[in-house]
């Protein structure tokens, strides 16, 4: 994906033809983007998660105000993590306003660079989401400081030059200035005023705790114009949170594609599975290793383990590990606000039962601990991340489990391509983790029920009641995806912006 970003701003762009509903989706190039902002204009440019899935970022300009929508970062193989450090393609400093849809790494992560770099503005986004970048922020930053510290002493090793000094994208004291900016929390379908002719109304999106699409309603010399944004919407029905709110008519969408080009297994068979699998793997004397993400799929997992538990259908006792001190804080943060639940796990919270807590139920705070679980040969879920294996304890429990064909890796979530679970996924028979080449034996299993994204029907549903929009603008999808996705869109005419395109609103 980095590849083709690149590729992007040294072509002339390139027209995607012969699109139900609608002539062309026209790909724009930085040189575009350089043009329209010759011209004092209502304007909209994109800078992350452009014909991508990650590093969502995306620049509105009105009456004078840039107003940022989400900073995150880009995940997958090296390549990726080296455009985290290239420049954003406006100047941090400019921005007034950045409006954060929710929490997810991809979405916040470079917050702490963009404060960094020079923004000084505020940052508005709901309290559940204030809470969950501090804990998402903090934890990267840790993990960048790591991963400085690794190529150096790698780099010393292999080079010997002792002064050669490789920073990281970001310190823990850079995520913990950013946190100052954090100002105002926006509450569901409370109009917030950030400059005249400009107001901002999150809306529920379902996706993870504190999630929101983002309508802005624009006013500059008297014309007016209504931008949505998706944010990452959830899949209407799953445990927890409500589902997305329904969404209101706009002029222009920008719209997230992630599963544009699927429809996911429904939730009820879904959840059949996922206990079949647990009890046929401790059954046959293995253990059940769960690559999750910190934010929504681990709670989801935990709620369903309870239900499985006190229903029965988990036929045995089972050591539950829930391996990941930030999974950890994250589920005491949803305890935190019961005011994202819906209807039934609220219910469960007032009547003072803990939705997440469930018998044999260990949380792993300290490596020691998580180092001894890999003493365990069978009766075991662990949960670890992170939910792509691109790091974290997740890759020690696959190390000692992948080889052995009584184990069961049963992947929850999203796996971007060049990711380690993408691979494992799509079938090699071999990956490399930690430097050694590790058989892959156990069963595998994907189960897209669990999914936090919508899929292709929620999707277009999602957009079929935002009205007749003039434009949509399709990101945080792959490119193929997008295409995909846009063949359905009717009554809109339909853009795929590339890094830095800009458009004129």
């Amino acid at each position: 994906m980095a590849r083709q970003r690149r590729l992007n701003r040294n072509t002339g762009g390139f027209q995607v033809t012969d699109l139900t509903n609608h002539d062309s989706v026209r790909i724009l190039t930085q040189q575009d983007g350089a043009n329209l902002n010759q011209r004092e204009i209502m304007k909209i440019s994109f800078h992350g998660a452009d014909q991508g899935v990650t590093g969502s970022c995306h620049l509105v300009e009105c009456a004078g105000k840039r107003i940022l929508i989400d900073c995150g970062l880009y995940q997958g193989g090296r390549e990726l993590a080296e455009e985290n450090a290239e420049p954003f393609g406006f100047d941090p400093a400019c921005i007034d306003f950045l409006l954060l849809t929710h929490a997810h790494l991809d979405h916040c992560g470079r917050i702490p660079l963009l404060t960094k770099r020079g923004f000084q503005g505020e940052v508005i986004t709901t309290a559940a989401s204030v809470e969950l970048a501090r804990l998402v922020m903090l934890d990267s930053a840790g993990l960048q400081e790591e991963d400085a510290h690794y190529r150096q002493r790698r780099a010393r090793r292999r080079h010997g030059n002792r002064d050669q000094t490789i920073e990281p994208l970001y310190t823990t004291l850079d995520a913990l200035n950013s946190l100052d900016c954090f100002g105002r929390r926006a509450r569901y379908e409370q109009p917030i005023d950030l400059a005249q002719g400009i107001r901002a109304t999150f809306l529920d999106a379902g996706h993870i705790l504190g999630s929101a699409s983002i309508l802005l309603e624009l006013e500059e010399r008297g014309r007016r114009h209504r931008v949505l944004f998706s944010g990452d919407l959830g899949y209407s029905g799953r445990a927890i949170l409500r589902d997305p709110a329904v969404p209101p008519a706009a002029d222009t969408v920008v719209m997230e594609s992630t599963y544009g080009d699927r429809l996911h297994k429904r939730l009820t068979p879904s959840i059949d599975e996922f206990y079949a699998v647990v009890n046929e793997t401790i059954e046959r004397g293995g253990n059940v290793i769960i690559p999750t993400f910190a934010l929504e799929r681990t709670q989801e997992i935990l709620y369903y383990l309870r239900e499985g538990f006190e229903s029965s259908r988990i036929r045995h006792f089972i050591n539950v590990f829930l391996d990941s001190p930030m999974a950890i804080s994250a589920t005491q943060i949803f305890e935190r606000h019961p005011e994202c639940f819906d209807s039934e796990t609220l219910q469960l919270s007032k009547g003072g039962l803990d939705p997440f807590d469930l018998p044999g139920l260990r949380f792993t705070r300290d490596t020691a601990a998580s180092i001894a679980i890999n003493r365990i040969e069978s009766g075991a879920i662990i949960m670890a991340g992170s939910g792509m294996c691109t790091g974290g304890r997740v890759r020690h429990h696959l190390k000692h489990n992948l080889w052995r064909k009584d184990s069961s890796v049963v992947f929850v979530g999203y796996a971007a391509q060049g990711t380690l679970a993408r691979l494992i996924i799509d079938g090699a028979s071999h990956v490399r983790i930690f430097g050694e080449d590790i058989p892959v034996r156990a069963s595998i299993y994907t189960i897209g029920g669990f999914s936090a994204h919508a899929d292709q029907a929620e999707l277009l549903d999602w957009h079929q009641r935002t009205g007749t929009p003039q434009r949509t603008f399709l990101v945080h999808g792959e490119a193929d995806t997008m295409r995909s996705f846009a063949k359905l869109l009717q009554n809109t005419k339909v853009e795929m912006p590339a890094l830095h395109g800009s458009y004129e609103l």
